[in-house]
């Protein structure tokens, strides 16, 4: 069984003495910054010159300073920003301006499990990983509740590191939900595994390919979004609330029976050996050197491959579908051609 740590697991004062630099101020950058301040630890927010972050991270009240000038103030850094360019600005702005004894914190593996950064022997380096978006994370807390996160140490240089991750997972409010002992390797491996195979690209081109069955046989397009997505969180709901065994006894028997005899017919066992294939891509690194040389020469092909998914139909179809909601409004305006603001 997995070790999980709880409120009681943690002691706020092993950070508390310390200041904090949180490097990005997006999704998680946000959430953690208001949550550790909050929870009265003092917080400086790094961000590159320009950035559209800066007037809100102040409007919240938070310090604000040059992602070298936040690095050389902290005893913790903790690096939010994404994948691709991590590497790059630990290299060019974290690791020339670290305390020599502070620690780095990351909130994903995938930079410290494929040795795109390589901290030096005296570093501290742990990992605290909310299991939900930014803005859940920053919700729960404020409502007194809590995001589950997945906690690591890969190098304890302090002979203190587990404490001021569980301190830091404790002060973002995971440990009120249960923070789940792992290590850098299996977080990665398993987070990229998940996104690729089952809750991005397993879902989304399953739900394509129900849309584009209906439709060609000559179904209303309005009426196969509604079976083919929106519906979709209705049963997910259900499966987060009681697993998959509520899912089906909360649904008709018609659909349970439909469940048991149909679904192996269109997952079928070739399926789950594609899934390894992916999953051997994935620990071999050979999927993050296909994603970081992409990146690097300017992301031509994630490009070309946005571009082409935003195009099919049933993004047209929901978009024009979800106007005439009223319990939806706004919730399209958050992003533009189909691409998620960044």
């Amino acid at each position: 069984m997995a070790e999980i740590f709880y409120d009681d697991d943690a002691n706020l004062s092993a950070i508390q003495d310390k200041k904090v630099a949180i490097i990005g101020y997006g999704s998680q950058g946000h959430a953690h910054a208001l949550n550790l301040r909050d929870s009265g630890v003092e917080v400086v927010i790094g961000l590159r010159e320009g950035s559209k972050s800066e007037p809100k991270a102040r409007e919240a009240g938070l310090e604000v300073k040059s992602v070298e000038g936040a690095v050389a103030d902290g005893d913790i850094v903790m690096l939010l920003v994404p994948d691709q360019v991590a590497r790059t600005t630990y290299i060019q702005q974290v690791e020339p301006n670290m305390k020599d004894n502070a620690a780095i914190f990351f909130a994903h593996g995938f930079n410290i499990r494929f040795d795109y950064i390589k901290p030096g022997a005296g570093h501290d380096v742990c990992m605290v990983a909310p299991k939900g978006p930014g803005h859940k994370v920053r919700a729960s807390f404020e409502a007194g509740q809590g995001t589950p996160a997945v906690v690591a140490v890969e190098q304890d240089a302090s002979g203190k590191a587990w404490d001021i991750t569980l301190a830091y997972a404790k002060a973002i409010g995971a440990t009120r939900a249960g923070a789940i002992k792992t290590t850098f390797t299996e977080e990665t491996e398993t987070d990229l595994f998940g996104e690729q195979a089952v809750l991005c690209g397993g879902v989304s081109h399953l739900i394509q390919y129900g849309f584009e069955t209906l439709v060609e046989a000559g179904y209303q397009p309005e009426v196969a979004y509604f079976e083919v997505c929106h519906e979709l969180k209705l049963i997910v709901d259900l499966i987060i609330e009681g697993g998959i065994s509520k899912q089906r006894w909360s649904c008709s028997d018609t659909a349970e029976y439909g469940d048991y005899i149909s679904g192996p017919r269109v997952i079928t066992p070739d399926v789950k050996e594609h899934m390894k294939e992916v999953l051997d891509d994935i620990r071999s690194g050979a999927f993050a050197q296909k994603f970081i040389d992409d990146q690097d020469a300017g992301a031509p092909e994630f490009c070309a491959l946005r571009e082409k998914e935003a195009q099919h139909p049933i993004e047209s179809v929901g978009k024009e579908l979800r106007k005439m909601f009223a319990w939806n409004a706004g919730h399209d305006d958050d992003y533009v051609e189909g691409q998620a603001a960044r």
